[in-house]
């Protein structure tokens, strides 16, 4: 019978072995490559895609992976495109959470309607772009076709220069700019306030108030289609001055003469003032 040295010595010899051949096992699966024999396609994209610089294996993303390589059985891996909520958002927050940039948010109506980050980012490819709004958006996208609009069909602008679809810490769609202005100040600086005289609409409802920026039949963006049916909207004849456009003719601002129709003809500072209180200069 083999005496105990011998035993210790199998043992001694055995054990590196064992390690050899695990450490060899281990060393079989190597992402992407493992992952190239069905999946070639999608690793040719991934290695052109930002993540590939950061991640260099397919199971940071897809648990389970190395096991599916194995077994090639789908319900070894996890993949996050076919989770639902925040399931599926959590494989992305694990590195997207908490940043400086909106990235790291995700709250507001897409977080309350559960769109999830795959809904709209593809990592494998680029044919899922955050400009792609428009397969949910429809509406939107048929003001576009409206006469006067933002240069989104020329590539002018993006979706994501003016909204934030992360959501953001103040309330409302639309992103925000330097010290939370709204963020058609980023292009309309011009416009940027504050103002000794303020046109209150400005103030309190913001563009949108009298601007449509997805589409208009009016030149200047504007909800109406011409200039005097959008200031009437707030200077009826309900206001008690008899000065005010559609009060009761014959008044200095008789709405029957087209020179008094076009109000911004003399308003010419209708966004605010610093010298006059009438927006006249």
């Amino acid at each position: 019978m083999p005496s105990k040295r011998c035993h210790l010595l199998l043992l001694l010899v055995a054990f590196p072995m064992a390690l050899l051949s695990q450490e060899k096992k281990e060393d079989e699966y190597k992402a992407p490559d493992s992952c190239a024999g069905c999946h070639d396609e999608i690793v040719a994209a991934l290695v052109k895609d930002r993540h590939a610089k950061v991640k260099n294996s397919c199971d940071s993303c897809h648990e389970g992976a190395r096991k599916h390589s194995e077994s090639v059985d789908p319900a070894d891996v996890k993949n996050p495109s076919k989770l639902i909520g925040l399931a599926a958002d959590k494989t992305c927050l694990a590195c997207h959470q908490n940043q400086s940039t909106h990235a790291g948010r995700i709250r507001g109506g897409h977080a309350r309607s559960e769109v999830t980050c795959t809904n709209c980012h593809s990592v494998h490819t680029a044919a899922k772009k955050p400009d792609d709004c428009g397969q949910c958006h429809t509406s939107t996208v048929a003001e576009f076709l409206r006469p006067y609009k933002h240069g989104l069909a020329n590539g002018a602008i993006r979706c994501t220069d003016c909204h934030n679809p992360h959501g953001r810490t103040l309330s409302g769609p639309l992103a925000a700019t330097s010290a939370n202005e709204p963020g058609c100040i980023k292009c309309h600086g011009n416009l940027r306030g504050p103002f000794v005289f303020e046109h209150a609409p400005v103030r309190q409802e913001g563009c949108s108030s009298c601007h449509e920026p997805h589409g208009s039949a009016n030149p200047r963006l504007l909800n109406q289609a011409q200039v005097h049916l959008q200031c009437l909207q707030c200077h009826s004849n309900t206001s008690p001055n008899p000065s005010v456009a559609g009060s009761t003719p014959p008044a200095f601002h008789n709405l029957r003469d087209p020179r008094i129709r076009n109000c911004t003809t003399c308003h010419v500072k209708i966004h605010g003032s610093h010298v006059n209180r009438a927006l006249l200069r």
